[in-house]
């Protein structure tokens, strides 16, 4: 963080982009995970290959670090316990009666295992025939050393939610302790703040957590979602540094 506020230039982005057009698709992969748990690196591995894979496409994929396993022995670094919480949230909309890891919810509309490739690629084809219902405008970015500002708009249809997530493109730890003693491990598009709103536009100040490097590609998830967790729309946008 130090190097950070040493950074005499700030970076101002005022760029009005709409990632999808009303006919277009949005689909939104949130995996929970933990580095404390053992069967996580595959479903880890299979979200990165999701992201590489399409790139070009309106293809979202976040990693939401639960912290329910920090007790067994590591501590992940990326874990939160709102995150963990926000699982819960979706454990309810499933009627399931415990949360685990991985887990990948799709669209918020399913869930199933991280590392289910098969299950993976057979909803990425369903919901890229599901059209969106709102388009989200993120403009005016400002990035600071410790923070990130942004305004936000979303056209369309009424929605109950819009999440906006700041995320770490991807990060290798060596664990040296829990069920993954030993092992390096890699994870892509970490949460690393997470920011919940209802109201069709606003101006977003996120802050940077003290774990994120000056080095590390940023950029800005947003998604919106129904009553029922649904997602209705979804845009990405990297931030240049």
């Amino acid at each position: 963080m130090l190097q950070k506020l040493m950074m005499l230039l700030t970076l101002v982005v005022s760029i009005p982009i709409n990632a999808q057009e009303s006919n277009e698709s949005a689909i939104v992969l949130e995996l929970f995970t933990s580095q404390g748990c053992s069967s996580c690196p595959p479903a880890d591995e299979l979200l990165e290959n999701i992201k590489k894979k399409n790139k070009d496409q309106n293809v979202v994929v976040l990693s939401y670090h639960v912290d329910y396993w920090n007790r067994l022995g590591w501590k992940d670094p990326f874990s939160s316990a709102g995150f963990s919480d926000y699982q819960r949230t979706y454990a309810q909309q499933f009627n399931s009666r415990s949360i685990y890891t991985p887990q990948l919810v799709v669209n918020g509309s399913e869930h199933f295992t991280g590392s289910d490739r098969y299950k993976a690629n057979i909803a990425l084809k369903k919901y890229s025939k599901t059209s969106v219902n709102s388009t989200i405008l993120i403009k005016d970015i400002r990035q600071e050393p410790s923070q990130v500002i942004f305004n936000y708009r979303v056209d369309g249809e009424p929605f109950n939610t819009i999440t906006l997530a700041l995320v770490v493109s991807e990060r290798i730890t060596n664990i040296s302790r829990g069920e993954n003693r030993d092992r390096t491990l890699k994870n892509t598009n970490i949460v690393a703040n997470r920011v919940v709103k209802q109201e069709e536009s606003g101006s977003i100040s996120m802050i940077i957590p003290d774990w994120v490097s000056e080095n590390d590609e940023l950029s800005v998830i947003a998604y919106t979602q129904d009553k029922t967790l649904k997602t209705t729309g979804a845009t990405k946008l990297a931030l240049l540094r």
